[in-house]
């Protein structure tokens, strides 16, 4: 994951385990004091916000922990696109450009511009060059690119 990412999930970590878990504790507390459990909508829906939030927490610190994080900025490479870096593209077919940053699954957000490693148009631009085309199938049709600009910011 990026660096971004990493903050990111920290901070999240941090408002669950500092904010919403307090949070919930008192509302389950609360909840109780409503008498019957059996029947009792505000304590059932407290005890499914806590496992929810209980298991982000594991899946984040898991997830931290098991990380590599990488800092694009520190990597000796010129010119080619890989993990981390900004790639801005040329649409060949109707002349638009797009510019995409690579990052990991939980960073990925392609209106922001974040497109997972995993997807099939960062699987095509990754070890390319500058000036480099990509054909890219999507569903029933190709889309071409060309590779205007790599960053590594």
């Amino acid at each position: 994951m990026t660096i971004n990412g990493q903050l990111a999930l920290r901070e999240e970590l941090r408002t669950l385990k500092s904010e919403d878990r307090p949070t919930i504790i008192k509302a389950i507390a609360t909840a109780r004091d409503f008498g019957d459990l059996k029947e009792n909508a505000e304590y059932h829906a407290a005890k499914e916000k806590q496992s929810f939030v209980e298991g982000r927490i594991k899946n984040i610190e898991s997830k931290l922990s098991n990380a590599e994080i990488i800092d694009v900025t520190t990597l000796n490479i010129s010119g080619k696109v890989v993990f981390g870096c900004t790639v801005s593209l040329l649409n060949l077919d109707d002349k638009s450009k797009v510019t995409y940053k690579i990052v990991g699954e939980d960073e990925s957000n392609i209106e922001e511009g974040l497109l997972s490693y995993k997807a099939p148009l960062a699987k095509a631009m990754i070890g390319k060059n500058i000036n480099d085309f990509i054909e890219f199938n999507m569903q029933d049709f190709k889309k071409n690119f060309e590779i205007l600009k790599i960053e590594y910011i």
